[in-house]
């Protein structure tokens, strides 16, 4: 190869511009792609389309080496599923793993080789609008269905026709930004990117991802896409990991404005010395590699590196044996089966908040039902951010259709009542005369898909609008109700729990939307999802998480002098891992195998505690429960998280029924790393709690003492 074609194979240009600021670069992608100077391809989809482009590389090329096509699919190409953040609620890595297997197939059909998912940043800042992208702020959790989605998306061999190569992103640290605004700058310690942060990357290479992302911020000063520690003594050397990386959109260029590149060929020096193999639309390597190679400035080592892992990557999808797309047998819409797995997930996904007096299950003999709120019968932002091209084209299952579905005998009324936006309340009172003529009402509310996703920051994450004020008048009628909230974040709902008896929080479920909550609101489906991040009780506590260090004055109701706020009650609104049910469940005979161990034999892998806990259905319905495991290292070396995610899964039960569950701590559940950036895991002696439960306030605990 000569030098031009090896950095054209680190050249990736988009199509069009729908993910990232300027123009799509259609023209130069074909020409260079007949030259073999372009290694990839953003945002072009469809059998006949990408063919075409690829006979240019693979026939009019020297070298007749192919390109791969990569898109955002992110939760679903023509069938959407929750958003991410939503199917994190599941804790079923179940759930997850069909999303990916529906992608890929829909996909790959299309000519689409490659996703830009899944999305492992863990996150603290529900004010952030990519916490909708990812599984909330738990690192354990987060990687666990990082995996899921990894080996959903790539089957044992992406090769497939209907597989994609995945790339877990954003590396790293990107879910920490300060103010919770979009590619804003993070500062973070040596122990909590190593502990919270990095994980999930992990397990994305343990299940083998092929491709990584460089993320858009810095890092303690240090952009991600130039940060030589984490790209390349991280995630190849301690990590292992084979594949290639790819820059962000425009992510190398804006080493500039990020102040540490001076032009083009300082940007390009910094991004592909420090580990990034693909550029993203912008083109500095292109333009300024070869005299960066001449002048000692990059090594032709490096060069070859980043080469050779791109064509590793073609290689194993595939695509110098198969380089085209069958074009008879695209995809073209959602089928049957896939709906019913959406459908599934979205049910699965959604989180009773709020179950007053029993309000729900809604009667399936009811008369008179209203549906109102500014989404009740919305079809496009169920959809959620990131959609893909199905969103555009297949109206999802609105709120009202599900509902009359679900009661095809019964009057099912709808109201607007206001908009999502804006501060117009003529509407309210012929909802509210609605509500007062049914014998239920259904009031959906929440965020548009545009709420939340990338650059989509709120500084304010209550209900937007004045679909409070809409709330407090239907609870007025004294009418039984239930709030449907559909939104990609957490949302601040102090107001809404005050006045709502039900309430179901169901994110952006996605093409069978209104179907899976008619199936919740009705008892088709018991509610069995929890919560993936906490609510807050107002965005003054944030950024707010479950697993913080306790500081030297915990807080105490009868001590001043303690870590609280003087106009807000403690703790979150709702927990970490919450949710009810329309059953009950109790734990009882929680055991360890082992209450003593060697604190070293543990750090070697040479012995494991295993726990287990019952877990019996004490009411009168079948129904599901995630049994939780938390940890808290009571003294360490550096302080600890009061507690930590260590272990969870997701039973049936039917009533009366009983199983036991068991789960197993060893190094990287009992450990942690201080801030040395070679990232040694400790695990020190001392006593360890182990708490068992529905939420991150189990109470039921035992004492694990490592010597």
């Amino acid at each position: 190869m000569t030098v031009e074609e090896k950095f054209g194979q680190l050249q990736q240009l988009s199509w069009n511009n729908d993910t990232g600021p300027g123009e799509g670069q259609n023209k130069e992608a074909r020409e260079l792609a007949a030259k073999g100077l372009l290694g990839s391809i953003l945002n072009l989809y469809g059998a006949e389309e990408t063919n075409e482009v690829q006979r240019a590389a693979v026939e009019e090329s020297r070298l007749g080496i192919p390109l791969i096509y990569g898109l955002d699919v992110i939760h679903g190409f023509h069938t959407t599923f929750p958003v991410p953040l939503g199917q994190a609620a599941s804790f079923d890595p179940e759930v997850v793993t069909a999303d990916a297997e529906v992608g890929a197939a829909e996909a790959r059909s299309w000519g689409i080789h490659w996703t830009f998912a899944p999305m492992a940043d863990v996150t603290r800042e529900p004010r952030w609008g990519r916490i909708a992208e990812g599984c909330g702020e738990d690192p354990y959790l987060t990687a666990a269905l990082t995996a899921a989605k990894v080996r959903g998306f790539q089957g044992e061999d992406y090769a497939a026709k209907d597989r994609l190569a995945a790339c877990v992103k954003h590396f790293v640290g990107y879910g920490f930004p300060e103010g919770g605004r979009d590619y804003n700058t993070v500062d973070i310690s040596e122990r909590r990117l190593r502990d919270v942060a990095l994980p999930p990357f992990k397990a994305a290479v343990d299940a083998g991802v092929a491709t990584v992302m460089a993320s858009f911020n810095s890092i303690n000063g240090v952009p991600a896409h130039a940060n030589k520690h984490t790209l390349t003594e991280i995630l190849h050397r301690e990590l292992g990991f084979e594949g290639f990386v790819i820059a962000d959109y425009n992510g190398v260029g804006e080493l500039i404005p990020h102040g540490v590149a001076a032009d083009g060929a300082d940007a390009a020096r910094l991004a592909l010395g420090a580990g990034v193999d693909m550029e993203m639309v912008s083109t500095t390597y292109a333009e300024h590699g070869r005299k960066l190679l001449e002048s000692g400035k990059l090594s032709r080592e490096r060069l070859d590196d980043a080469v050779a892992r791109i064509l590793r990557i073609k290689m194993r999808l595939g695509l110098f044996e198969n380089p085209y797309t069958d074009e008879d047998g695209q995809i073209d819409k959602p089928t049957k089966a896939f709906r019913a797995r959406a459908r599934k997930a979205a049910a699965r996904s959604a989180v009773l908040l709020r179950n007053e007096d029993g309000t729900l299950p809604f009667k399936t003999n009811l008369s008179r039902v209203a549906v109102v709120g500014p989404l009740g019968d919305d079809t496009r932002e169920l959809h959620g951010t990131w959609a893909g091209p199905g969103a555009e084209k297949f109206p999802a299952v609105s709120v009202l259709e599900g509902v009359r579905k679900a009661l095809p005998d019964a009057k099912v009324s709808f109201t607007k009542g206001c908009e999502v936006t804006g501060k117009d309340t003529g509407k309210i009172g012929r909802a509210v005369a609605a509500v007062r003529e049914a014998d239920a009402a259904v009031v959906v509310v929440g965020e548009k898909a545009s709420h939340s996703g990338e650059a989509a920051a709120r500084a304010d994450i209550t209900l937007p609008g004045v679909q409070d004020q809409l709330i407090t008048e239907v609870a007025g009628t004294g009418k039984p109700f239930v709030v449907v909230v559909l939104a990609g974040r957490p949302l601040a709902l102090s107001h809404v729990v005050k006045h709502s008896p039900a309430l179901l929080n169901a994110w952006h479920p996605g093409l069978e939307g209104g179907n899976a909550i008619a199936d919740l609101l009705f008892g088709k489906v018991s509610p069995g999802a929890k919560l993936p991040a906490q609510f807050p009780r107002a965005v003054g506590q944030l950024p707010y998480y479950y697993a913080h260090d306790n500081t030297g004055r915990p807080y105490d109701p009868d001590n001043d002098y303690t870590s609280k706020y003087l106009d807000l009650p403690h703790g979150p609104l709702f927990p970490f891992g919450f949710g009810l049910s329309y059953t009950s469940f109790a734990f009882s005979d929680l055991t360890l195998d082992r209450s003593r161990a060697s604190a070293e034999a543990v750090r070697r892998g040479k012995v494991k505690i295993r726990v287990s806990v019952k877990v019996t259905n004490t009411g009168r319905r079948e129904g599901d429960e995630v049994v939780q495991l938390y940890v808290r290292d009571k003294v360490a070396s550096v302080a600890q998280p009061v507690r930590r995610l260590q272990g969870f899964e997701r039973v049936t039960l039917a009533p009366g029924r009983s199983r036991t569950v068991s789960f197993t701590l060893g190094a990287d559940d009992l450990g942690f790393h201080t801030n040395d950036p070679r990232g040694e895991l400790l695990v020190e002696p001392g006593e360890f709690e182990v708490f068992v439960g529905s939420s991150s306030e189990a109470k039921l605990k035992k004492t694990l003492t490592l010597g």
